[in-house]
């Protein structure tokens, strides 16, 4: 199994990409901690995975919620060598899209979640002899959006290249550090514009595909980041999007 005795800490993984990562992590051997603010579906998701699953309530904005997240980690299960920074919301359901709020809040949760991930797991990580940090960014982090709040492009724009920094500072920790970016997937909970089925079909012409992706296949780039299949690859990044930003 291509995750044996691994430990990952995924957030955001109470449902969507973030759980069809957890679950996929546990049949390749990880141990994992589903860590998100649903609470209830959060439990579900390690209930269904089993004893190879724990729930963490995280909120990604705050500091000392990160720490404690991280060393109840370790302290479960003796380690951490994964982290899958997948938290986040998007900007397509704001109606300003110049509000200052939603700026706030989208970066807040979008770009400075990863950040304090990144700060609290990197000396746990370092401590269990390296691993790998996967962040999920977008190809909105690459090309600009019609109808989507500008802090969504920025926010995803801030995690590729928080990406390719970690990378560059602590390769020789034996810590690897690179990004995903999904393109058109099925809806978040956030969601708005971009789930309204006219403007779905509307985007299938800009993808030479012509089809949505769906999260498992954003799931198995995770993983190969993830695991040691990837073992020579840092600051890069997957484009999972139908080949959307080829053209």
């Amino acid at each position: 199994m291509r995750l044996q005795n691994k430990i990952a800490l995924i957030t955001g993984a109470a449902s969507g990409m973030g759980a069809a990562t957890a679950r996929m992590f546990a049949r390749e051997g990880a141990k994992v901690v589903i860590a998100d603010m649903l609470e209830h579906e959060g439990h579900e998701v390690a209930k269904s995975i089993g004893d190879a699953a724990h729930f963490e309530f995280l909120n990604v904005t705050e500091e000392d919620n990160w720490k404690a997240t991280v060393d109840a980690t370790v302290k479960k299960f003796g380690g951490l060598h994964i982290l899958v920074n997948n938290a986040g919301v998007s900007g397509s359901a704001e109606q300003d899209l110049y509000s200052t709020g939603a700026w706030h809040r989208i970066m807040g949760i979008n770009a400075t979640g990863p950040f304090l991930g990144m700060k609290y797991a990197i000396p746990a990580i370092k401590a269990s002899g390296g691993g790998s940090i996967v962040n999920l960014s977008s190809i909105a982090g690459i090309i600009g959006s019609v109808g989507i709040h500008m802090a969504y492009n920025a926010s995803k724009a801030a995690v590729r290249l928080m990406t390719k920094s970690v990378a560059v500072q602590h390769a020789e920790d034996g810590i690897r550090c690179n990004s995903v970016h999904p393109g058109i997937m099925p809806a978040m909970r956030t969601s708005g514009r971009t789930a309204d089925p006219a403007v779905r079909a509307a985007r299938m012409n800009v993808i030479p595909m012509r089809r949505p992706g769906e999260v498992d296949e954003v799931a198995h780039a995770i993983l190969f980041l993830a695991s040691d299949d990837s073992s020579y690859i840092t600051g890069s990044e997957i484009h999972v999007d139908g080949g959307a930003i080829a053209i």
